[in-house]
């Protein structure tokens, strides 16, 4: 067989069903038709063998150079006039098959809408993608916090390679973003930037002071009197020209904040503006000519972002020379994590109209709905308005999703995991805006109620803050209670995982188109 036989008898399916190929007697693989990708006379696929995953090259000859350059575990296979190797799916692959095929190359993604998709445990990127289809937001795919790393004991590149396979695997061809997600120091910095990244969330959430809206003129002043000034180039009288005024956003939204709100702005604001101005020198000196975008974080905060507050940061980030792609905003409302929005809906589309209108004035940023899984209220009220470039960030939801496939195929395992996650769940709360109540959870539940659980928000934010223990925990011997048995529930269930995977984030993006 010639290796264009072989490539005729992969016949793409259109939604990339596995095609089952017996090539010899102890090599049958299970081949995706999209990941077919030839160069220098290899033809590369993912495909299948003992239901794992395998990156698997043909060539005319061993001794091709780009054949040569990958690790494979096995034996290669010796088939008529070509010869075959299956390479695992490692870090060092991954980077090789990245300098052969430039579209499993994180890109920056501008100003576009976008979505990012957490994959905590490494096997829904696939399925993220297939939600992709009918909609024009642009894919995150390696999106994962510091914290999350923590949390699974995963890397920023175990995190990349997850999602080059799914694009390999997908023949997904359309360009993918790589989000650094809360990044708060110049380590974390480096340990993405090393890793791949295209964009860079920058969280200066411990630099905000939550209680500057309650603080007094006295408190304030105090404050203002002691402030470094000369790390944001700039006094507060310069800052009184600067805001003391009406400021005209269009023609019907003028801000006129007044020394008191000015005020707060810089004690809530002003360290974190320090904090991100000396991130972006630091990434700015030491990758420069790198191509990275930036997005700002301040939602995970006590307090809500004003108009004027959105306005003021996003002025002085200008000023201040930091180029950044996204804004993501403490809205009003509660964005709890693995639910819908909680909060009047007519308030919020209120505000959000203030906030797009700040959005136009600039023009050079989209705005970030971070906590952004299963806002579904939210989506249809941000899609009905339309007016600017939106970037929403999910991760939890996928896990959930993932844990919906356990609780069909094996219940009992699912169980498990639920009665482990409501014992920890006063613990793991604590880092999470939740606000679930475990005594809600029964004791005993059977098989088929077991599917209503993700229908309940105070089972889903158990499950979604439990999720770092549940992947790392290990018995007496060592071994993993939960994770590997979950890995194993998804490959051999990956039909349904994906398809599961699809509609739920279809209901997410369908609101947008």
């Amino acid at each position: 067989m010639e290796i264009e036989q072989l490539k005729k008898q992969i016949s793409s399916s259109g939604n990339n069903e596995l095609f089952e190929l017996q090539l010899k007697d102890n090599l049958n693989l299970k081949i995706y038709p999209e990941s077919i990708n030839e160069v220098e006379g290899n033809l590369f696929f993912i495909a299948k063998d003992d239901n794992e995953n395998f990156l698997f090259i043909t060539s005319t000859g061993k001794d091709n150079p780009v054949y040569k350059k990958f690790e494979g575990e096995n034996k290669n296979f010796n088939i008529d006039n070509f010869t075959i190797k299956k390479c695992p799916l490692t870090t060092r692959n991954r980077k090789l098959i990245q300098e052969l095929f430039e579209f499993t190359r994180p890109v920056t993604i501008g100003l576009k809408n976008s979505f990012g998709f957490g994959d905590r445990i490494g096997l829904a990127n696939p399925g993220h993608i297939r939600s992709l289809v009918g909609s024009d937001f642009k894919p995150v795919l390696a999106q994962q916090s510091i914290r999350e790393l923590n949390r699974t004991n995963r890397t920023a590149d175990e995190v990349m390679d997850a999602a080059v396979w799914a694009v390999l695997q997908e023949g997904y061809k359309k360009g993918f973003g790589a989000d650094a997600d809360h990044l708060k120091t110049e380590d974390d910095i480096d340990l993405t930037m090393n890793a791949g990244y295209k964009m860079l969330t920058f969280d200066p959430s411990y630099y905000v002071d939550n209680k500057a809206d309650i603080y007094q003129k006295e408190e304030l002043e105090k404050i203002i009197s002691v402030f470094k000034w000369e790390e944001i180039n700039s006094s507060f009288d310069e800052a009184k020209k600067n805001y003391l005024k009406e400021i005209k956003i269009d023609e019907e939204l003028s801000i006129n904040p007044g020394e008191i709100n000015l005020m707060r702005a810089y004690v809530k604001y002003g360290n974190a503006l320090i904090h991100i101005k000396n991130l972006n020198n630091y990434l700015n000196e030491k990758y420069k000519g790198f191509d990275y975008e930036i997005e700002v974080s301040v939602d995970e905060t006590e307090s809500v972002t004003s108009s004027f507050e959105h306005f003021f940061i996003a002025n002085e980030l200008t000023r201040l020379g930091v180029n950044f792609i996204s804004l993501a905003l403490r809205f009003v409302g509660d964005f709890e994590k693995g639910i819908d929005y909680k909060g009047d809906l007519d308030l919020f589309k209120k505000e959000y109209i203030k906030h797009l209108k700040v959005i136009k004035y600039f023009g050079s940023y989209k705005i970030s709905l971070h906590s952004g899984s299963d806002k579904f209220s939210v989506y249809k009220v941000i899609g009905s308005l339309k007016g600017a470039f939106t970037h929403v960030k999910t991760a939890g939801t996928s896990y959930l999703e993932a844990l919906k496939v356990v609780a069909i195929k094996e219940p009992e395992l699912f169980k498990e995991i639920l009665d482990f996650s409501s014992k920890i769940y006063e613990t793991e709360k604590k880092t999470y805006h939740v606000s679930a109540d475990v005594s809600k959870i029964k004791k005993y539940y059977d098989n088929n109620e077991l599917l209503e659980l993700f229908k309940q928000d105070d089972a889903r934010q158990i499950l979604h803050v439990a999720f770092g223990r549940v992947l790392t925990e290990k018995d007496s011997s060592g071994i993993y209670i939960f994770k590997n048995k979950i890995r194993e529930c998804l490959k051999n269930n990956e039909d349904l995982h994906y398809k599961i995977i699809v509609e739920h984030f279809q209901k997410h993006l369908n609101p947008f188109n």
